[in-house]
């Protein structure tokens, strides 16, 4: 029952039971008063409600100046007038005086309770809890290929030398620049990141030394380069493959002099900068087509780190997949979403082509497009393409991995044991074909031995053994 009390002050007693009744039985407690003396004397006595309803017109002290004497006492009251005589002034008078509401007599019990419901102080609300944070993009990985990778760079964050990263669009280079020049002695200083590919080319090399005023029409004012930017930290060169081929030149100049001039000016600037560059071309192939200087490669080629695509590490994705989820449930303010173990085993035989990136769009896309918490097969498939098997080549292990995918399609589980023993039938089947039934010969191109490959063919009967 709710604590609070509300009082009904009328000459009516009919009027007091009706609204008492329909109170009481909407949880409120209730107390009559025949006139507004009676509830001033218990006003007086320190009792005060937390909703007062009065008439108009009573015996004694009318509603109006009741209400008048109430607001003076206690200001915060709130008070409803009622009467059955609704007239211009005196619903005036009644807001005027400070009511909180009017009520024309007959009304509907229903509106009351409503009224009741809305002039009721409110429970203060609670304090806001803290914003969940949003998960930090960063790498993520246990799968052996990730902890030498997390070895490379806890390694090579030291060395004053520059990094190339090669991988796959979307396998993280710019989260690796960020980690090796986090854990490295420039940390405090900038960290500045250009997109080559992104820059056309006839301001690229505005973007990379900046210009002085006047150097070409648009240059109203002297602007520093990303060069000048990240003096002290690090410069980050992603898809440094498509730079062309005349900035390349000066590219070069700056990493072996640590200077140069601005577009249009004549002022020597030095810098004192490290370079990672990052492509997902083979510049190797690029040197030998004469589209990417081989000293410029030598340069940037100090150390080196590849980024292993998402489908060599397969096991890392139930990971990532509950980062990702993390992130948008911060980011959309609902709760983190779950994949069921059939979704994960599908993400795990999926090729991803677009490797972290596409994993990370497709979580989104997961987080955003779906109303329940725990999400499986059904929820992926819409938004992406039929999952392509891991191993693309046509070959056995294409087959298998569709195969594979196929039966968790199903919904089947524990498949392993059932795909092993099918694997081995067909190749223990395969060699008795190509041996003509012999067993022994069968068994030592297998590199088994003959008891090992009776047992596994078990009581199929294979034809008369010859040895």
């Amino acid at each position: 029952m709710s604590a609070h009390e509300i009082w009904l002050v009328d000459d009516d007693a009919s009027i007091r039971y009706v609204m008492a009744e329909a109170l009481q039985d909407a949880g409120y407690c209730a107390r009559g008063f025949e006139s507004a003396a009676a509830a001033m004397a218990e006003l007086r006595a320190g009792a005060l409600p937390a909703l007062l309803f009065t008439d108009i017109r009573m015996p004694g002290a009318s509603g109006i100046e009741f209400l008048d004497t109430l607001k003076q006492a206690h200001p915060q009251l709130p008070v409803i007038v009622m009467s059955a005589f609704t007239d211009i002034a005196a619903t005036a008078g009644a807001y005027r005086g400070g009511a909180f509401d009017y009520v024309a007599k007959p009304f509907d019990l229903d509106e009351v309770l409503a009224l009741v419901a809305k002039a009721l102080p409110k429970p203060a609300a609670p304090e806001p809890a803290p914003e969940a944070p949003v998960p930090e993009a960063t790498l993520l990985g246990d799968t052996p290929v990730m902890r030498e990778l997390f070895r490379q760079i806890g390694r090579m964050a030291q060395l004053p030398l520059g990094v190339l990263i090669t991988g796959e669009t979307g396998t993280g280079k710019e989260l690796v620049a960020r980690a090796l020049h986090a854990e490295s002695p420039r940390a405090r200083k900038p960290f500045v990141a250009l997109n080559t590919a992104a820059i056309p080319s006839e301001l690229l090399e505005s973007e990379l030394f900046g210009h002085e005023a006047g150097a070409f029409t648009g240059a109203t004012a002297r602007r520093l380069g990303r060069f000048e930017q990240a003096d002290g930290g690090t410069l980050f060169l992603d898809e440094i493959g498509d730079m062309p081929a005349a900035l390349q030149t000066r590219l070069l100049r700056v990493l072996a002099e640590g200077e140069f001039y601005r577009v249009g000016g004549r002022e020597l600037i030095k810098v004192d900068v490290r370079v990672i560059a990052a492509t997902h071309q083979p510049l190797e192939a690029l040197v030998a087509d004469k589209r990417f200087r081989e000293d410029l490669l030598h340069r940037l080629n100090v150390l080196r780190l590849r980024l292993p695509p998402l489908r060599e590490r397969p096991a890392d994705i139930p990971l990532l997949a509950a980062h990702f989820f993390a992130r948008a449930a911060a980011q959309l303010g609902a709760p983190a979403k779950r994949a069921s173990p059939r979704l994960l085993a599908a993400m795990q035989a999926y090729a991803w082509p677009g490797n972290v990136r596409e994993l990370e769009n497709a979580c989104w896309r997961l987080a955003s497009g779906t109303a329940h918490n725990r999400l499986d097969l059904e929820d992926w498939q819409p938004a992406t393409a039929a999952p392509a098997p891991a191993m693309a080549g046509g070959g056995w292990e294409s087959q298998l991995a569709h195969e594979a995918l196929a039966l968790l399609q199903q919904g089947r589980s524990e498949i392993h044991p059932e795909l092993k023993a099918r694997f081995e039938q067909a190749l223990l089947e395969a060699a008795l074909q190509f041996t003509r039934g012999r067993r022994q010969q069968a068994a030592q191109l297998l590199g088994l031995g003959r008891n090992t490959l009776t047992r596994k063919l078990g009581a199929k009967r294979a034809p008369k053994d010859e040895t």
